[in-house]
């Protein structure tokens, strides 16, 4: 097999140098003396080599003609396939000379390299956040733009980014291969599965770089983000509170009106959001791997033995900005800012 696999790679870099003879009835060839003696009939573009001729002939074709023999992939250029064919080898040629970590094409070692230097040449020019890869401006950017150029073929629902529509997907799908070990939520990528991890590890590893705080899932941090670089603010019509997120408003306003839409498919008990429908499901779940090292109890969320430690302690970070009267936890101030309304 690998010797096979070798012998086809070779054979592509033998065969990239071959130029494609059909395509030699759309080019116009000038003079020698021209700069750029390629033309493209169907759309005019000019090129100074028949190679990006061939190259740019692709962008029109969209045919995929190069076949990978083991797993029966298909490419538009020679070049794609040879290095997919390195994903069958584990052939990574291009080494990083200050860490030794080894990638497969040159480019991904060059946006490799710029983790040691912490070069970000790319700019917003809305926001003037900047990045170390072209690509990841153009993902950012369209956090202003709202736009969404990846549809899903089932619901043509409309995303910004291709893993966000890879993720919605598997809302169609219901595949969810990946299970935590500690609560055993099922998730469709393992990303997904990491990002929840750190819910019960209480780990913050995503820092916003204008403020500093620091959350636990990238989305969250995305959306924080939106509250220095958008000028758009959604008002709470019952307490005038103001949100970046038309979702948050909604969500603080079932507090008001005490709308409970999510509910546990085992107790039946409701609550006014996802994320408190989810943290009451670990209470089904047996497994508790935090415990008090005063008194031995055990939880299965990392934030709730946190909010116990504070029995403990006697500490209270919680303060009502009406009366002053302080708390152990979020969840009683909010039950006693009720009583100011009454």
């Amino acid at each position: 097999m690998e010797a096979s696999v070798k012998s086809n790679e070779t054979h592509l870099v033998d065969d990239l140098s071959v130029k494609t003879s059909c395509i030699r009835d759309t080019v116009q060839v000038g003079s020698c003396a021209d700069e750029k003696q390629f033309i493209f009939d169907t759309c005019g573009e000019a090129f100074s080599k028949e190679s990006l001729l061939n190259k740019h002939l692709h962008f029109h074709t969209k045919e995929k003609s190069h076949s990978c023999n083991i797993c029966n992939k298909r490419f538009t250029r020679k070049y794609h396939l040879m290095v997919h064919f390195r994903s069958h080898t584990n052939k990574k040629p291009y080494s990083c000379d200050i860490c030794k970590k080894d990638f497969i094409t040159k480019s991904h070692l060059k946006q490799h390299y710029m983790t040691h230097t912490n070069e970000k040449p790319y700019s917003c020019d809305i926001c003037n956040k900047s990045f170390s890869q072209k690509h990841n401006l153009k993902s950012h950017y369209r956090i202003h733009t709202d736009e969404k150029p990846y549809s899903c073929d089932v619901c043509n629902k409309g995303f910004s980014q291709r893993g966000q529509l890879t993720v919605h997907f598997a809302t169609h799908t219901k595949e969810k291969p990946y299970y935590c070990e500690l609560c055993n939520k099922p998730f469709s990528r393992k990303a997904n599965l990491k990002d929840h991890y750190l819910i019960h590890t209480n780990e913050r590893p995503y820092a916003c770089d204008v403020c500093h705080k620091d959350f636990s899932q990238k989305s969250h941090l995305t959306s924080h983000y939106l509250t220095h670089t958008s000028g758009r603010t959604y008002s709470c019509d019952i307490c005038n509170k103001v949100f970046i997120r038309v979702c948050n408003l909604n969500r603080h306003i079932r507090n008001h009106t005490n709308e409970r839409s999510y509910s546990c498919d085992i107790c039946n008990k409701s609550f006014s959001s996802k994320s408190y429908l989810n943290m009451h499901s670990l209470t089904h779940v047996d497994k508790k791997p935090y415990s008090c090292n005063v008194c031995q109890k055990s939880f299965s969320h990392a934030g709730h033995l946190n909010e116990h430690y504070r029995t403990h302690t006697k500490e209270k970070p919680f303060s009502c900005d009406v009366c002053k009267k302080m708390f152990s936890t979020n969840c009683n101030l909010k039950r006693h800012f009720l009583t100011h309304r009454k």
